[in-house]
């Protein structure tokens, strides 16, 4: 049997389709009044494995399912072994893309202290003083249309008190499947803290 068809009081039908794989597939409707969902794979939060971010020059988190809208990308104490470089996020179809990028990252250092750089190699959410610099916040990556993802981010530098602020727009040549962390010149290594992503 491949459905079952519930039908109406006065017109119409609900159909419900069995999966084609082996296995229970169970829907339990609580009693009492209200309305029930039922969500699928694609409409649910599913969580990627943290990556410590203790060596190597960049993390990536790929095989990203095509369905997925948006993308969050959470640091946890985040810093790298050179204060010069910025660390970022960039995108990927097929291949992690290196350009394009049109975004900002603000830095508030205090009340008369303020920064902006400009991003066009990745999404920035650090900017470091010292190597005992660590980044702490989430940046949140939305499909807009087509393949042009748009991102925002907040964070907090825990060692010098700096808000960190970014936002931007790459529009990709194909489908994004990947996530690479990395810092603009792509050779620092990271050096403390882990990252993890959730993706809708």
């Amino acid at each position: 049997m491949s459905s079952v068809v519930l039908s109406g009081d006065t017109s119409g039908t609900v159909t419900v389709t069995v999966p084609a794989i082996a296995g229970s597939n169970t829907v339990t409707i609580p009693a009492g009044t209200g309305t029930v969902a039922v969500q699928g794979v694609s409409t649910n939060i599913v969580s990627g494995t943290a990556v410590a971010s203790t060596s190597g020059t960049s993390i990536d988190f790929t095989s990203i399912p095509s369905w997925v809208k948006r993308i969050t990308v959470m640091m946890n104490g985040v810093s790298i072994s050179s204060a010069a470089p910025y660390p970022i996020v960039q995108l990927g179809s097929g291949s992690v893309t290196a350009s394009g990028y049109l975004g900002t990252l603000t830095t508030l250092v205090s009340t008369s202290s303020v920064s902006t750089t400009a991003t066009t190699t990745g999404f920035y959410f650090g900017n470091f003083s010292s190597t005992s610099d660590t980044v702490n916040g989430e940046m949140v990556l939305t499909l807009q249309n087509s393949n042009n993802w748009v991102a925002s981010g907040t964070f907090s530098n825990t060692n010098n008190l700096r808000g960190l602020l970014t936002a931007g727009n790459l529009s990709l040549g194909g489908t994004l499947d990947r996530i690479r962390i990395t810092t603009t010149n792509g050779t620092t290594t990271f050096s403390a803290g882990s990252i993890n992503i959730l993706y809708e």
